[in-house]
């Protein structure tokens, strides 16, 4: 990870009828000097190292200043076009990659479950090889990642994760660049995640936490001299959190465990009574859309909340993913303080 981090994960789990949360401090690694990225794959944040997790984020803020502050035009991806495959729908994935990859001069392909249906009327052997030959990268949005490793194995080109049952690393870059915006660093920050173990949680934490993981975490704390702990106290949870993070208890395909969700993770709604007790300097981050069980309108809309920057930061950081990605272009904005 970028940071000391701490992670509080409310999780329902079901499965034994309880629910948790959970710590995690975890240290970076030291920055090196190169990064090359080209032609790599964006599975999970698991497979970058602190030093390209950084460069990622510092070319997010080169193109949004040069871009968005000083209005240049940076055609980086000219004549190059990119495959979207939307096996859920979504709002900010979706726009922020056609909006972001058109603004770098390429060319981006919209393909729904009527276009595209993966594994079921072509093999997904096939269709990454054809997709290799007539698209310079694959950004997939799909419900299984061992989808997205299959792609990933028989593609020739790029394949990104824009969201999958266990992770959603562009939404996590996105999260990280608002918070250097805001604290000015990463650096000593601790998140205070209060909600459902899904794939948000899984990209912060790098594993999910499920008990044979729970078991690597604790391994990767000892190599850095950190802590985990486990707690079921939502108040404890937020405890002393300079950052608040929580996300829908009912993620696409969970709908009819509505009822059974809603009613194990009562009483743990952020609230302003909740952040009483976090850091004096709060915020609060949700990956949207929002329910108002997860979080009241008092803290949704305060001056505390992050949430709408958070999602035009989705544009910047998956332009930055493309462009690292597919070009040689190095940033030209001074390395902000991680």
């Amino acid at each position: 990870m970028l940071f000391n981090l701490r992670i509080l994960l409310n999780k329902a789990a079901l499965r034994n009828g309880h629910s948790f949360a959970v710590r995690n401090y975890r240290c970076g690694q030291p920055l090196q000097n190169k990064v090359q990225l080209k032609g790599r794959d964006l599975l999970t944040l698991k497979n970058f190292t602190g030093e390209e997790i950084k460069y990622m984020l510092w070319l997010s803020a080169d193109l949004k200043y040069r871009i968005k502050q000083k209005g240049e035009y940076l055609p980086l991806l000219q004549g190059k076009s990119l495959g979207m495959i939307f096996e859920k729908r979504s709002t900010r994935t979706r726009l922020s990659t056609e909006t972001g990859f058109a603004l770098l001069g390429g060319h981006p392909c919209f393909l729904t479950t009527q276009d595209i249906h993966l594994g079921v009327n072509e093999s997904l052997m096939d269709t990454a090889r054809v997709l290799s030959s007539m698209t310079d990268a694959v950004l997939a949005r799909v419900y299984k990642q061992s989808d997205l490793d299959i792609l990933a194995k028989e593609a020739s080109i790029p394949i990104i994760n824009g969201l999958s049952d266990l992770y959603h690393p562009i939404q996590i870059l996105a999260d990280y660049l608002t918070l250097q915006e805001h604290y000015g660093s990463l650096k000593g920050l601790t998140l205070s995640w209060i909600g459902d173990g899904n794939n948000i949680l899984h990209s912060i934490m790098g594993y999910e936490p499920d008990p044979s993981i729970t078991k690597l975490a604790e391994q990767y704390t000892k190599e850095n001299g950190t802590k985990l702990s486990l707690m079921n106290d939502p108040l404890e949870a937020a405890r002393g959190g300079n950052v608040l993070i929580t996300d829908t208890w009912i993620s696409m395909g969970q709908e009819e465990e509505k009822k059974k969700r809603l009613q194990a993770f009562q009483g743990y709604q952020v609230t302003m009574k909740m952040a009483k007790v976090a850091a004096s300097d709060w915020t609060f981050l949700h990956c949207l859309p929002r329910k108002p069980e997860e979080v009241d309108d008092e803290v949704f809309y305060s001056p505390r909340s992050l949430v709408f920057p958070e999602a035009e930061n989705r544009k910047w950081t998956i332009m930055a993913v493309m462009v690292s990605l597919l070009t040689d272009y190095s940033p030209q904005l001074q390395k902000p303080k991680f």
